[in-house]
């Protein structure tokens, strides 16, 4: 059987905790969600001359989440709100990655903050704070473990992540403070929380190019097992 090479996108992290020098992080399930469904995780430091080698060499590209924000003035807020922290040098490699990988058409997943990044890239925006644009918003930082669910999620019928999926209603767990505010021309949202928060979207341009709010990496969910199905079937055509 094909096993496609699929980018994984780290963390990084200033010198202390496990290292006294800056190191990478990445949770394990992100790669071993890949291998448990045929591909071969590849995970890619954040060398921005590199960017485009890697995307040549990939079959696949997942740009996964963290403690972290996309940079307010790449889709056009003025100031940062006081809950946004971000990491620049990640999010200046994960756009020259995810830019080549699209470019290429082939398959991007983005997870969480991936994709709030990815919705930046294609020309969209951001809600900085949930809490402070949502009335009534619900609890998208869940207080119970991120291997458990936490909220529903109502798919858009005749999307691409609904026929994926096969139903129109799933649970999800659910980890951040931002979201996508607005999609651009040629992406769709597909996805949506009962507060209104959008939960998914996917670009009507590219044969699989879809961001998910939550993280379908823990494999919680038949929902989940779909998704990662989807894109390495799309990762091996």
């Amino acid at each position: 059987m094909n096993k496609p090479l699929i980018g994984i996108t780290l963390d990084f992290e200033d010198a202390g905790g496990y290292s006294n020098y800056p190191w990478y992080a990445l949770r394990d399930n992100y790669c071993a969600s890949v291998a448990e469904y045929g591909g071969i995780p590849i995970p890619l430091p954040h060398e921005v001359a590199l960017a485009e080698t890697y995307a040549d060499m990939l079959s696949g590209l997942i740009i996964t989440g963290g403690n972290f924000d996309v940079p307010p003035e790449m889709y056009g807020d003025a100031s940062m709100h006081a809950a946004t922290t971000v990491k620049r040098r990640r999010t200046q490699f994960e756009w020259a990655v995810t830019e080549r990988a699209l470019k290429r058409d082939i398959p991007v997943l983005g997870i969480c903050g991936g994709q709030q990044l990815l919705n930046v890239i294609l020309g969209g925006t951001l809600i900085q704070h949930i809490p402070d644009s949502i009335d009534n918003a619900l609890a998208h930082e869940q207080p119970n473990p991120r291997h458990e669910v936490g909220h529903s999620v109502q798919l858009v019928e005749g999307s691409q992540l609904q026929r994926i999926i096969g139903t129109n209603e799933i649970m999800v767990n659910s980890a951040h403070h931002q979201a996508v505010r607005a999609v651009p021309k040629g992406v769709i949202v597909n996805a949506t929380a009962p507060d209104g928060v959008i939960e998914g979207i996917e670009s009507t341009t590219h044969r699989f190019c879809i961001g998910v709010q939550w993280h379908p990496e823990f494999l919680i969910t038949p929902a989940d097992r779909a998704i990662y199905a989807a894109f390495m079937e799309a990762a091996r055509a």
